[in-house]
């Protein structure tokens, strides 16, 4: 250190007083930004209509914690974990909250089959955190824990990073194999 670069002990003393009041930071990552999706309905045909009403999801009995993460044997852990992290930008959006249990189903059922139809990778899925409900329990987030593990092409799921809707939604990673 050179003699201009020395500390005196009233300007240690000064430092530590302006800094009495600083909170340390919860972490050193700054969450990218996003463009946030703007989720559309998505067009009704009639035989999208009879083939996402005749798939029929099962109601398991499946604990639901605040995070949600779900994935299949075989699949990468780097590739996991760029998904939860939001590294993996979802191509395409589906607003659930505010639906009824039998509307939200067969929303989701269309919504991944036009997602494995135009070969999206990572969807985005708004299911809300529940405050709205009667009980104030997250019904729609019960379920798409529940559905969503029952469709062969999801891959992977996790809630999404906070800057994307957080517990409030869930990022899919779709399997591109026997897609039309």
């Amino acid at each position: 250190m050179s003699d201009d670069e020395k500390q005196t002990e009233p300007d240690i003393d000064l430092f530590r007083s302006e800094m009495e009041s600083a909170e340390r930071l919860r972490h050193d990552r700054v969450e990218p930004y996003r463009r946030k999706l703007r989720p559309f309905p998505l067009p009704v045909d009639a035989s999208q209509r009879t083939q996402a009403e005749g798939d029929e999801l099962a109601d398991l009995n499946i604990e639901t914690g605040d995070e949600l993460e779900f994935v299949r044997p075989g699949i990468q852990k780097r590739l996991f974990q760029e998904l939860r992290r939001g590294h993996l930008p979802p191509q395409e959006s589906l607003d659930l909250h505010g639906l009824r249990v039998h509307e939200a189903r067969t929303e989701l059922v269309r919504f991944l089959n036009f997602a494995r139809h135009h070969r999206l990778r990572v969807v985005h899925i708004i299911h809300g955190r529940g405050y709205g409900s009667q009980a104030r329990q997250p019904v729609l987030k019960q379920k798409v824990n529940q559905w969503l593990r029952q469709r062969p092409e999801v891959l992977a799921f996790c809630s999404a990073p906070r800057f994307d809707g957080g517990l409030g939604a869930v990022y899919v990673l779709i399997s591109r194999k026997g897609q039309e």
